[in-house]
């Protein structure tokens, strides 16, 4: 097969004990989209294009698990915008979560007709390939998981565990009509048994690759601590929303959820975005009681980077809310010790003026989420590689873990027959982070002012150019992604 595409002296980073600390520069080639070999000093052989990396290490694509396009902004308008943060900042994978209800679509219903409306939306407008997740929140939906993982190769699915009780923002009145859901029908734990049912049935149906996903947070505990803080006015900001999401409250939900797994039989769990030592150490205390169910852990960089104080304005509202120091340092020493399984950005844009409410210092008035995928990459290899996180564990938590447990068989590794994803790194650039400066159509960020010790130079998506020269590049390709459930 003709070369399309050599790139010279690149220190291909690869996962775990096929991976040096310090990679000698090698060759990767590249054919119909495809890495079809690795190696010093290969023959041009008529490739299209060289390029040279002048020694730069080479990640492979980030898969970033954990995104939500379409939440705040008009769908097709956001799969453009945060799809160009996202080859900005390495990841050329994302998978994004959709559902019924208030946001998104601002529609309830059938998945059968909604999806096809999400997918022609998208088509045409990422620049990055991409996947969906699905929350089942009727019981139709959960009668159509068969037809979901059969007609649009969806196998991942997600619980909200505080909708039903507690807002989205804060506290909220009517959250039947926020979901959109069946007035007979409430979206609460009988519910997400069901829903732990369906999937199982589908597993032993389809194939072991189907798994379901976590928000973990209580909301009657979420309910009675916002009252409080409210109440009492001492706390403000960043700190007073995370005084009202408590850490235990994540603690508590994990549980619930873990014994329900264990009552349902679902093997596949994957715990989103645990935020506190409290989550994690929930987490880790439900995989010893449940041995048999396969818990998979995930934290953000957000909360990996940012707290409290460091976080640059009510901009860093997010769910479950951003921590104490105390609290980030405990999730980089889980992470050190190999007890989190992947690192995403739970990107979310969320435009300034849709952001702040009209007292722009009230934090309960904000709504909750901001965008990060072009900081995941940069952000974990130079605070991680500071704190002694090898580069084989970052291409792991980037990209071949959750390439794996989603189902993305021609994800995450740069290896013959793999898509040649591939993100050119400079690991000793040091910048600042600008919201300006980001191809997101969020004007702020919580990191302004950060300080980054590495920098993405240029992303290969399939073997295509999408960004180098700090600009990204060409027409959108991304594709569409069906998985397979076995």
């Amino acid at each position: 097969m003709a070369t399309d595409l050599l790139i010279r002296n690149a220190r291909v980073v690869r996962r775990g004990a096929q991976s040096a600390e310090d990679p000698e520069p090698v060759d990767i080639a590249v054919a119909d989209g495809v890495v079809t070999e690795i190696g010093a000093g290969l023959a041009a052989g008529g490739a299209r294009r060289v390029v040279d990396a002048q020694g730069l290490l080479a990640f492979p694509g980030v898969v970033d698990a954990h995104q939500h396009w379409g939440i705040y902004q008009e769908l097709a308008a956001d799969t453009e915008s945060e799809s160009r943060a996202c080859a900005q900042g390495g990841v050329t994978t994302s998978l994004t979560y959709m559902r019924t209800g208030r946001y998104y679509l601002n529609r309830g219903g059938a998945y059968r007709d909604f999806v096809p409306e999400v997918l022609d939306r998208m088509a045409g407008r990422s620049f990055v390939d991409h996947a969906l997740h699905l929350a089942p929140m009727t019981a139709e939906h959960i009668a159509e998981i068969p037809s979901l993982v059969q007609d649009f190769g969806i196998t991942s699915f997600k619980i909200f565990m505080f909708y039903g009780g507690h807002g989205l923002h804060g506290r909220a009145a009517d959250q039947s009509e926020f979901l959109m859901i069946p007035p007979e029908q409430r979206y609460d734990l009988a519910h997400f048994e069901f829903v732990m049912r369906g999937i199982r049935s589908a597993r032993a149906r389809f194939g072991d690759r189907i798994s379901l996903s976590l928000h973990c947070e209580t909301a009657e505990i979420m309910t009675a601590y916002t009252e409080m803080v409210e109440r009492d006015g001492t706390l403000t900001g960043l700190r007073a929303y995370s005084a009202s999401r408590p850490p235990h409250s994540e603690g508590l939900a994990i549980t619930m959820a873990a014994y329900l797994a264990h009552e349902t039989g679902l093997a596949n769990i994957n715990l989103l975005h645990l935020s506190s030592a409290k989550a994690v150490e929930a987490a880790l205390t439900m995989a010893k009681a449940f041995p048999h169910v396969d818990f998979r852990r995930e934290v953000t960089i957000g909360h990996l980077l940012a707290d409290v104080d460091s976080a640059h304005g009510l901009g860093g509202k997010v769910n479950p809310p951003l921590r104490d120091r105390a609290d980030v340092e405990a999730l980089w020493g889980h992470l050190l010790t190999g007890e989190i399984d992947w690192v995403v950005s739970d990107h979310a844009c969320c435009r300034d003026e849709q952001k702040f409410g009209a007292d722009r210092d009230d934090v309960f008035a904000a709504k909750s989420g901001f965008g990060g995928a072009e900081y995941l990459l940069p952000g974990l290899v130079g605070e991680g590689r500071r704190r002694g996180l090898p580069l084989s564990r970052i291409a792991e938590l980037t990209a071949w873990n959750p390439a794996q447990r989603y189902g993305l068989t021609g994800k995450g590794a740069i290896e013959p027959g793999f898509d040649a994803d591939i993100v050119l790194v400079d690991p000793t650039a040091e910048w600042t982070v600008r919201a300006a400066d980001s191809e997101s159509a969020q004007e702020y960020t919580p990191f302004e002012g950060f300080t980054m010790n590495a920098r993405v130079t240029e992303v290969f998506l399939r073997g295509h150019h999408v960004y180098r020269d700090g600009k990204v590049q060409g027409e959108p390709r991304g594709r569409y992604l069906r998985r397979a459930p076995a």
